[in-house]
């Protein structure tokens, strides 16, 4: 069995005064789930296939066990492990 991978990529989005990263699993929304509420995350900050988080947890949440990747990374992961909702599918097209 394959051990889950969570990842974070640097919070560089500004939004609401701070810069946001994103947090995905390469393995399963239901491990990520499982992830973020360990972590405390709320519920609201997931969007499809990743929970926003803001700057002032991503060190917090990389201590937890969240492998920092580049954004890059983090997308080709997340696309390759089946998981990716792209811009095109959250509009519904």
């Amino acid at each position: 069995m394959r051990a889950m991978t969570v990842l974070i990529d640097q919070p560089i989005w500004p939004a609401h005064d701070t810069l946001w990263g994103h947090l995905v699993s390469d393995t399963s929304l239901e491990e990520l789930h499982a992830f973020a509420s360990r972590a405390g995350l709320p519920r609201r900050s997931f969007d499809r296939d990743h929970y926003d988080v803001p700057r002032e947890r991503y060190d917090e949440l990389v201590a937890l066990g969240a492998e920092p990747v580049t954004v890059r990374q983090l997308v080709t992961r997340l696309a390759a492990s089946g998981l990716r909702v792209t811009q095109r599918e959250k509009r519904g097209l």
